[in-house]
């Protein structure tokens, strides 16, 4: 019995090196989807709309970039002049870069730090009260909180935060927090980070709660003193998944952050003060629906997500082997 155990034990060792090393026959896949065709058949109805109305757009929409397409007559193939365009002639994509590029430097660190903050503050709560703070962090970002701010915005002095600000003296009239681009901007970076504790504030939840309890009681006799130790030491390196997950869901919300904005100071805002490269996509999409000028639009902005969490990757891969 003993021999036969170790036999199968190496046989599965051998099998994972394979896998490690690409040397491994096709019909391994073939193998392991047979075993597991329960699971693929309960994951195939979001697999089959996830690729019809997910990958396959995605993959139109590349060559699209190079197409004069108005959804009406068949594409015209334009070379790169929607990127000439984009980038000589077009001075309100220009600012949507700008804005992106401050929604991402704002919105992403900020939210990234703070969901991994209050994560592990929630962590070391006892059991109901852990349920019930992960429960209230994470309501903002499935429910429609757009009208609350705008009454805590509103212009007159009847909003909150006039009201506010009114009677502590801080300001003698209201302020148009929604319609003055001085203040635009700020208001719905705030409203973004409000709404950022999503799924990567859970993947954090549970990356905590998967972390060994024994590995810190081992490192307090290897000689860790205090919790910010035990945080560098073993906590980060436990959590090298949760990490590269969370990262890669804050750069994707940093960089495609534009529903906010449409919602809580409208399409255009103004003076385009908070008009990031996804409003600009919807612009020429969905309102002159210009299709390859809005592809192209897009495929930018793929490409600086792409150099992003390469750049992420590059920083959190010795937490993620």
């Amino acid at each position: 019995m003993s021999n036969s155990t170790s036999s199968s034990a190496e046989k599965r060792l051998l099998t994972a090196d394979e896998i490690g090393n690409k040397k491994y026959d096709r019909s391994y896949y073939w193998r392991e989807i047979k075993r597991n065709k329960s699971c693929y058949f309960m994951l195939a109805p979001f697999l089959i709309l996830f690729t019809i109305f997910t990958v396959i757009p995605v993959i139109m929409s590349l060559p699209m970039g190079f197409t004069d397409f108005d959804m009406v007559h068949f594409p015209k193939f334009v070379g790169i002049e929607n990127f000439y365009t984009l980038f000589i002639e077009d001075d309100v994509f220009m600012t949507a870069v700008r804005i992106t590029l401050v929604f991402a430097v704002f919105t992403g660190p900020i939210s990234y730090f703070l969901c991994f903050f209050l994560a592990w503050l929630i962590n070391e709560l006892p059991g109901f009260l852990k349920t019930l703070f992960t429960l209230i962090f994470y309501i903002p970002s499935m429910s429609n909180v757009y009208y609350i701010w705008q009454t805590i915005f509103s212009g007159d002095s009847y909003g909150w935060l006039n009201a506010v600000l009114i009677n502590f003296g801080f300001i003698t009239g209201p302020k148009q927090w929604l319609t003055d681009s001085t203040y635009i901007l700020g208001c719905v970076i705030v409203v973004q980070l409000w709404l950022s504790l999503g799924a990567g504030f859970l993947s954090f939840r549970a990356g905590f709660q998967g972390i060994d309890k024994s590995m810190y009681e081992a490192g307090a006799v290897e000689g860790i003193k205090n919790r910010w130790q035990e945080l560098i030491y073993i906590t980060l390196p436990s959590m090298g998944p949760q990490l590269m997950f969370s990262a890669v869901m804050t750069i994707v919300s940093a960089f495609t952050a534009g529903t906010v904005s449409q919602n809580l100071v409208g399409l255009p805002s103004t003076d385009y003060a908070a008009h990031t490269l996804m409003n600009h996509a919807q612009d020429y999409g969905w309102t002159r629906y210009e299709m390859g000028y809005a592809s192209a639009i897009c495929m930018v902005l793929f490409v600086a997500m792409l150099a992003a969490n390469y750049l992420i990757r590059k920083i959190l891969n010795k937490y993620i082997d």
